[in-house]
């Protein structure tokens, strides 16, 4: 007996759910409850950050959760504000370091075999130096200490480590064919970039961007416990240990507050870079 259309077994659809790592899960809430705190301090602060609201170097109690500093201001005050400019200083030099090393990897993937190498050299060069020693010649040289020169000193700083990524990344999606067919249909390079390689590269470099800004972060702390970052009356975490490296012994909560946040945040861009890394590559997932 034959079998009609209608009898015939129809294939199913399969579809595959993607389980979202548990990395990016925790990552996500660690990350998203220090944007929380920096976002409040634009409405609300406990108390006035520059207020001496108690008494010199209290512990931790109902009135002041983390306590006061040697000056008598809130330090939970100041730790929320800390928090705000390790944001700022984190997307802006991001954006700065993304800006010039998007640019400066895609055209070294373009050039030609000479040229492209020296821009593997240089950024060889640039990467064998520490990004915070970069960060404090920039910021020396500029003869300010700012927020602003915080942000574009680390940006640059960083960006060639995004440079020698895309280059890679670029160099490898223009020998795939779609790119011949694409110049053979008539697109030019710049329509190629834009349509094509970008959004091809991106998932991978959203997960370097997001390492970026953890390594921003810390180095932004770094900056100002050495005298080259915001100045007051700016919190900075990094200033924040910097007041409290002398009280250590007696009133320990004022280094540790400070450095609990920075690592947690720290921690938290790590940990939703290896996420989205996996969430990314699911082959990746299943072989470990």
């Amino acid at each position: 007996m034959s079998l009609t259309p209608a009898d015939t077994p129809q294939p199913t659809a399969i579809s595959v759910r993607r389980k979202i790592p548990l990395s990016l899960i925790v990552g996500g809430l660690i990350v998203g409850l220090h944007l929380l705190a920096g976002i409040l301090t634009i409405l609300w602060t406990p108390y006035e950050p520059t207020a001496m609201v108690g008494g010199r170097l209290a512990e931790p109690s109902i009135a002041h959760w983390a306590g006061t500093d040697r000056l008598g201001r809130d330090l939970f005050t100041q730790i929320l504000i800390g928090a705000r400019i390790a944001l700022e200083v984190g997307s802006g030099a991001v954006l700065v370091g993304a800006g010039i090393g998007i640019t400066l990897g895609t055209l070294a993937a373009f050039a030609t075999r000479t040229l492209d190498d020296v821009f593997a050299a240089a950024f060889d060069i640039l990467i064998a130096f520490p990004t915070l020693l970069v960060a404090m010649l920039i910021v020396t040289a500029s003869q300010t200490a700012s927020l602003f020169t915080a942000v574009l000193a680390i940006g640059i700083a960083g960006s060639a480590i995004i440079a020698r990524l895309t280059r890679i990344l670029v160099k490898r999606v223009l020998s795939m064919d779609y790119i011949v067919a694409a110049r053979v249909a008539g697109s030019s390079w710049p329509s190629i970039v834009f349509v094509h390689v970008l959004p091809n590269i991106w998932p991978t470099l959203i997960v370097n961007l997001a390492l970026q800004f953890g390594l921003a972060a810390m180095a932004e702390s770094s900056l100002s416990y050495l005298g080259l970052g915001a100045p007051p009356p700016n919190a900075s975490w990094g200033r924040l240990l910097q007041e409290a490296q002398g009280t250590v012994y007696t009133a320990p909560f004022g280094a540790i507050a400070p450095g609990l946040a920075l690592v947690t945040l720290v921690i938290g861009m790590n940990l939703l870079a290896d996420g989205l890394r996996a969430f990314a590559d699911p082959t990746r997932r299943r072989s470990r």
